[in-house]
């Protein structure tokens, strides 16, 4: 519940701290990743408490999928999907759309905001997702996850989400951008473009990178969207 007197500024704000907190502590208990689900389940039923949370889809991916008028068809997946927004709008344009998160408490909720939806929502773990999911996805959506990860967890997860493309797939990422001599402190921590090339060591093909930026009340954010394929054969 948001709190009486605290704007969605505020609140938003407290969020980013906290996560930076949650995310140490969980760094420090040996827990990497439990910080995710923790964060969801202190923000309650408050959005602006989620710091990735804007409850509509990313415009990196509204402008990608708007950009042609077409409708798009085959299996899609969407990672680390939080509350559902752009697995919503991946559906919406045309796609068979699994989507996931580590969180229990985040799929319940985008459930919930979406009652009548047609995506396969799942709590799974992208260190161990189900077999199936291997090579089979037409398309496969990455935005956010990677800059929210670090140390091996980072590194393995190029390999893992590469591996859910299929034969003449793409994959499209989205992510904060940085200069490869910057380092930023996290979370998040943005990628840069050498950073990237990792997914090309898993089979991919780097089709386009745009740089673009995403204007936020008090600053503009640089991003990347990068489109990669795997050959068909």
């Amino acid at each position: 519940m948001a709190q009486k007197g605290l704007s969605f500024a505020d609140r938003r704000a407290d969020a980013r701290a906290n996560a930076g907190e949650l995310q140490a502590t969980a760094e420090a208990s040996g827990e990497d990743l439990a910080w995710f689900d923790q964060l969801y389940k202190a923000a309650g039923d408050d959005p602006a408490r989620v710091p990735w949370a804007d409850l509509e889809p990313h415009p990196g991916l509204a402008e990608w999928i708007g950009r042609s008028g077409m409708l798009y068809e085959g299996r899609a997946i969407d990672i680390g999907c939080g509350l559902g927004d752009n697995a919503e709008a991946l559906s919406d344009a045309g796609y068979e759309v699994t989507a996931f998160d580590l969180s229990q408490t985040a799929i319940n909720w985008a459930k919930q905001r979406f009652e009548h939806t047609r995506v396969d929502y799942h709590t799974a773990d992208l260190f161990a997702l189900p077999q199936e999911w291997t090579g089979a996805f037409d398309l496969v959506h990455e935005c956010y996850t990677i800059q929210a990860l670090k140390h091996d967890f980072r590194k393995r997860a190029f390999a893992a989400i590469a591996a859910l493309v299929a034969p003449g797939g793409s994959l499209l990422v989205i992510c904060r951008s940085r200069p490869d001599d910057v380092e930023v402190d996290g979370p998040p921590w943005p990628l840069s473009r050498t950073e990237l090339t990792a997914f090309e060591r898993h089979g991919l093909i780097e089709q386009s990178c745009q740089e673009f930026t995403v204007q936020k009340p008090d600053r503009a954010v640089p991003h990347f969207r990068v489109m990669y394929t795997r050959p068909a054969s």
